[in-house]
This record gives structure tokens, C-alpha cells and sequence, in this order.
């Protein structure tokens, strides 16, 4: 059974960064696309945007409103992914989960979701 779990959250000004981690298990990681999606605060579990990906040969993806700022990353050997956020805004706010898939396509329908990790900007 696929376990995921993220930490690397917290409070921090406008302006500061954060590096969020994601740890899987029960799943071979290699050969999986990964992603992180963030739930703003007040929305539901569908409202979720997918704000970076990251296939297994290495191509990226990201939201419009983090490109520039965020960057994805993975390790295979640790089976861990990585969400560098720089510039963070208000905006970027919210509480983040990591999703693994055999195609990006297929983040969206992952459905054994982590604990997630909190991201509180402060002006």
C-alpha cells in the first residue's frame, strides 16, 4: 500500500522559503511521476491545484502562479521528493500534498493521500 508523508511546513514571512519533503513507501518510486498539490485555505479536497511535477525522466511542470519560484526535485535512491519554494507569497499559503501516478495525467486521481504539510505566509 502506497504511504506517503510530507513534512518541511511552516510559518514564514513573505519573502522566505521553505523546502518541503516527501517520503514514500509501498510503492516503486522510480517509476512513478510525482507532483505536489496545494489546498488554500477554506477549500475542499477537490479544489487541490497541482502546483509542480516531476516525471521519471525528469521533466517538469508547474502552476502559473509558481513558476519561477518553486522548484521539484526527486531523489530515487531515497525515494523522496522535494518541493524547494522561494519568493513565497500570501498567496502560496495552504496545506501541501505530494501524489504519485504512472503519468501526471493520473496525479489527479491519486487517492492515498498523506498527512500533508502546512505552509502559513505571514506579511
Amino acid at each position: 500500500q502506497v504511504q506517503l508523508v510530507e513534512s518541511g511546513g511552516g510559518l514564514v514571512q513573505a519573502g522566505g522559503s521553505l523546502k518541503l519533503t516527501c517520503v514514500a513507501s509501498g510503492i516503486i518510486f522510480r517509476q512513478n511521476d510525482v507532483g505536489w498539490f496545494r489546498q488554500a485555505p477554506g477549500d475542499s479536497r477537490a479544489q487541490r491545484e497541482l502546483v509542480a511535477s516531476r516525471t521519471t525522466i525528469g521533466s517538469t511542470s508547474y502552476h502559473d502562479s509558481v513558476k519561477g519560484r518553486f522548484t521539484i526535485f526527486r531523489d530515487n535512491a531515497k525515494n523522496t521528493a522535494y518541493l524547494q519554494m522561494n519568493s513565497l507569497t500570501l498567496e502560496d499559503s495552504g496545506s501541501y500534498y505530494c501524489a504519485v501516478g504512472p503519468t501526471v495525467s493520473q496525479l489527479w486521481a491519486f487517492d492515498s493521500w498523506g498527512p500533508g504539510t502546512q505552509v502559513t505566509v505571514s506579511p
